[in-house]
């Protein structure tokens, strides 16, 4: 069965970033179409569609395209989202101060008591508690 299904994959796109944002799209259109309104049940499901027609495509430069399309107009709430990822992870060690001038996020080792903290983009200085 494995070596069938490499077979029938081989010259088609696969899945990349944009056919899993719609996969989970239409999986919670799905869900909240079952509970909520049909329409965002059928809706749901012509998402999926969609996400399963790019997966099984042929033309992997057009599929492409549409992927660097998706990841050039997320790429802001991705960012934020590893920022956020990255902050909760040192949240044992450092501590995350903004500049009261120029609202730099500035990271400061915790456990340091009382600092003078100086913006290194602005040059502003600042006390706070670490």
């Amino acid at each position: 069965m494995k070596a069938w299904f490499q077979r029938f994959m081989s010259g088609r796109y696969g899945s990349d970033q944009f056919s899993m944002f719609l996969s989970i799209s239409a999986l919670v259109l799905l869900v909240l179409g079952i509970f909520v309104s049909g329409i965002l049940y059928y809706i749901g499901l012509a998402v999926l569609l969609y996400s399963y027609y790019r997966m099984f495509s042929r033309n992997i430069q057009k599929r492409y395209a549409e992927n660097q399309w998706y990841l050039a107009r997320s790429s802001a709430v991705r960012s934020w989202f590893d920022r956020l990822r990255t902050r909760f992870a040192q949240r044992g060690t450092y501590r995350y101060f903004k500049c009261p001038h120029c609202k730099q996020a500035i990271r400061i080792p915790k456990g340091r008591g009382r600092v003078s903290i100086t913006c290194p983009k602005c040059g502003t200085q600042f006390i706070r508690k670490s």
